[in-house]
């Protein structure tokens, strides 16, 4: 196996190389997966929604009781040092800051612990966006059933689910795997997913079955912005097989396009199994927000 990366990373209170990072192994993060992350992109050094991250960590933290280790200002602080190290070393202005807080370090008891000092570990890598085949022909995706765990609002480090979920597409040579639960779009095991129907972006309402991720505010600014419709709703399996266009979001993806389904084309008419009109709309407005909405 290769050696890891000579990548700066952060590991309580200490800057170092990933190589020299180590942990317990009694932390609760290695034992159980009793922890949260976030992954915040940075165009030109500058972090895209970042308040808006913030906002998400803090209520990850919340829901499975770990206390918030710094308030913004200290995140912001310790992560801009860490952009400015891996841009500086390795020629890297958009990156992918990966953020990890666990519970801590205490005897293995399925029983939260009172009193333990958070562990908190975050990398940073140079961005690797979609390419630009990908985003002039499409990506190709399969379905399967949900069958993760009911807790999708919480963005757990505890990944299997969604490891097992992406492993199903990546054994068909597939970009994402979509998912369905009772019959209903959820989402994908990396993404978000969005369909166009009737020239509207609709998305699966939020709720425990899915995280709510950045980009749905963004998208529902971008699609104001643009007079594009936009409606979050529950989206039946038949509906996303007929849809118009469908979409992939995240913080690597941004918006994509899916153009096949199950081996079979996205879409309708001249414009079947090719990326649509409403794509491309986002795709340039999402452009536009990366340097209106980074700091």
């Amino acid at each position: 196996m290769d050696a890891l990366p000579d990548t700066p990373c952060y590991l309580n209170g200490e800057f170092l190389r990933l190589s020299e990072a180590k942990v317990s192994v009694l932390d609760r993060g290695f034992i159980f997966g009793d922890g949260v992350y976030e992954v915040v992109p940075v165009y030109g050094r500058r972090l895209f929604r970042f308040q808006e991250h913030m906002a998400r960590l803090e209520r990850s933290l919340q829901k499975v009781r770990i206390p918030n280790p710094y308030d913004e200002m200290g995140w912001l602080d310790r992560i801009r040092q860490l952009v400015a190290d891996h841009a500086d070393r390795h020629d890297a202005e958009d990156q992918l800051v990966y953020v990890q807080v666990t519970r801590g370090v205490a005897p293995r008891d399925h029983v939260m612990p009172v009193g333990l000092t958070p562990t908190v570990f975050m990398m940073t890598s140079t961005m690797k966006p979609a390419t630009a085949e990908q985003r002039h022909h499409g990506v190709a995706c399969v379905t399967a059933r949900d069958f993760r765990w009911e807790r999708g609002d919480i963005k757990s480090i505890s990944l299997l689910g969604n490891v097992l979920a992406r492993q199903i597409s990546a054994d068909q040579g597939a970009a994402e795997t979509i998912l369905f639960r009772d019959g209903f779009l959820t989402e994908g095991s990396a993404s978000n997913v969005w369909i166009v129907h009737e020239d509207a972006v609709l998305g699966p309402p939020k709720s425990e079955h899915l995280l709510e991720g950045i980009r749905y505010e963004l998208l529902a600014e971008l699609c104001e912005e643009l007079g594009i419709g936009f409606n979050l709703r529950p989206i039946s399996e038949a509906e996303v097989y007929a849809a118009d266009e469908i979409l992939l979001s995240s913080a690597t993806k941004e918006v994509l396009p899916v153009t096949r389904l199950d081996g079979e084309p996205v879409g309708h008419g001249a414009g079947k199994g090719k990326p649509g009109p409403v794509y491309a709309r986002l795709y340039e407005a999402y452009q536009r927000a990366k340097t209106e909405q980074s700091i």
